[in-house]
């Protein structure tokens, strides 16, 4: 017998007639002899409409303009989207004959920090759930939420309901956790682009860590970060074709044959900022990104030209297109320190990323990625490598001629 964590997200329970369908796989495992903790999103849609009501609601009497709430109402509010699924699966298990019983995050409790809308999970508690498993209760789950110092509900920002899962399994020592989506795995890049692409048996958690930072919606990088420490088999499976194999993330020494790339990710919520002619000098770098920090504004590539006189230099490097706005203003009004000439900014850029343990042993990988390029005419404008991938910002035009490219070159496409 073992303990499994289950985790279904939003689309997976988007009706009743679905929640039915999650109630007879979670009984599946069930019947195999298995302790099952079962995670759920809310309903598909349901976190955007409580979120749109709440933004409403907190707009002064008869203004057009858009209101920040209360970010702990907030919690409150749009955490109920997942205490509606997991109550609404636990009815549907005991319909089923299987007894459940549904918990929501300040039950167990799942701790967290104290920023409400981002919270992070700092511990959990299992010793109640492991009672209620070893009852023969399923458990299931309200992700996406917990327990601020405060004891106040808290949410963990979109995706949480991964992170949530992940943590359970964690905490509750499970054997693997299992992460059912609208996807049958971990492909090579984006189906929707390259037809071709295929579907990864395993993954080493390194690599999917990258591939959910760099732009893949498969995971939630924070679920991948909290596999990898605690070394939680985590395994990604489609709710709509379970049987049809998956992908398991899993250690590097796991995986016996290691490509030199394993998969082609990319990111359109891009910008670049320019500042030209900066001063060259100790600090300067401070200037810049300090007040970015302050702002909440999170910088990915950074390249700085080289200083042809000793004293001034351009420096480009990116955020988030969604954080394009409040970047130009923080730089804006550290302007006087920073004492740049010019700002420019482009937002029609997008980032495309090769991913694979296999780097480290395979000599020319970068190289080949810059040929592939330079022969379909893509002009590369930042480059940022780590051990395992190497990333470069690019037109957004080219982002799928560059995918297709890349995936051939490194001969993806071929099992």
């Amino acid at each position: 017998m073992a303990k499994i964590a289950m985790k279904f997200g939003g689309t997976s329970v988007a009706d009743l007639d679905r929640i039915r369908h999650v109630a007879a796989l979670v009984k599946r495992e069930r019947d195999r002899g298995h302790e099952v903790a079962v995670v759920v999103s809310a309903m598909a849609g349901e976190t955007n409409k409580l979120v749109g009501w709440a933004n409403e609601i907190a707009k002064s009497p008869g203004s057009n303009f858009p209101a920040m709430p209360d970010q702990r109402e907030q919690d409150v509010v749009v955490a109920a989207g997942e205490q509606v699924t997991a109550g609404l699966l636990a009815v549907a298990l005991g319909a089923l004959g299987v007894p459940a019983r549904s918990w929501l995050g300040w039950q167990i409790p799942i701790r967290t920090s104290g920023v409400h809308g981002h919270a992070r999970i700092e511990g959990i508690d299992p010793e109640q759930m492991n009672e209620s498993l070893a009852r023969g209760e399923v458990a299931v789950v309200a992700g996406f939420q917990g327990v601020s110092p405060d004891e106040r509900i808290s949410t963990l920002g979109r995706g949480g309901s991964d992170t949530s899962a992940v943590a359970v399994a964690a905490g509750l020592k499970a054997d693997r956790c299992d992460i059912y989506t609208d996807v049958d795995g971990v492909y090579t890049t984006d189906p929707r682009i390259v037809p071709k692409a295929r579907r990864l048996e395993k993954i080493a958690y390194e690599e999917m860590l990258e591939m959910a930072s760099l732009g893949a919606k498969v995971l939630q990088t924070r679920s991948v970060e909290i596999a990898m420490l605690h070394r939680v088999p985590t395994r990604v499976l489609s709710t709509f074709d379970p049987d049809a194999g998956g992908t398991l993330l899993c250690d590097e020494e796991d995986i016996v044959e290691k490509k030199p790339v394993t998969g082609i990710a990319y990111s359109r919520d891009e910008a670049k900022i320019t500042l030209h002619k900066i001063p060259d000098h100790p600090g300067i770098a401070a200037a810049i990104f300090g007040p970015l920090a302050d702002s909440g504004v999170n910088v990915d590539m950074i390249v700085q030209n080289v200083s042809e006189d000793g004293k001034k230099t351009d420096l480009t490097f990116t955020v988030s297109r969604s954080e394009l706005a409040r970047a130009l203003a923080s730089i804006e009004k550290a302007a006087p320190q920073i004492a740049y000439r010019e700002l420019t900014h482009d937002a029609n850029v997008a980032k495309v990323s090769i991913i694979g343990i296999g780097m480290r042993a395979h000599p020319g990988v970068a190289q080949t990625m810059f040929r592939t390029l330079s022969e379909k005419g893509i002009n590369i404008q930042v480059i940022s490598t780590s051990e395992i991938k190497v990333s470069v910002l690019i037109a957004e035009e080219y982002v799928e001629l560059a995918v297709r490219a890349l995936h051939s070159a490194y001969e993806l496409d071929v099992a």
